[in-house]
């Protein structure tokens, strides 16, 4: 797989700091860390984000589906990550790969294989 920075978007700092211990293992890099739709976009925004883990419910009811919208038109990969089922994936990204909560390293190394 091609994708070697990898953004995290996840409102909880601990499963956030998980996700990130698991990417090193796996020899990837991180891109950067948000828990926000804003800062997630000022990350893509600076460049250099390979592809890019989802949580689907954001602080505050957020869903990231814009951030999903803005890695599709500049091509770069995603998967969505969530306690709940596909279906709280918004109907254009349901053929998106998907990290099922809770996360295991093989869960996200599989998630990140999906991609390329």
């Amino acid at each position: 797989m091609s994708a070697q920075s990898i953004l995290i978007v996840e409102d909880e700092p601990l499963i956030a700091m998980m996700i990130e211990d698991f990417l090193d293992v796996l020899g990837k890099t991180v891109a950067g860390s948000a828990d926000t739709i804003e800062a997630a976009l000022a990350i893509i925004a600076d460049g250099g984000v390979d592809a890019a883990i989802l949580d689907v419910n954001l602080r505050g009811g957020e869903k990231s589906f814009p951030i999903a919208d803005v890695l599709a038109d500049k091509g770069i990969p995603f998967v969505f990550a969530t306690g709940g089922s596909h279906d709280t994936v918004a109907e254009q990204y349901r053929d998106r790969p998907t990290l099922p909560k809770p996360f295991t390293m093989d869960g996200v190394s599989k998630a990140l294989d999906a991609l390329g």
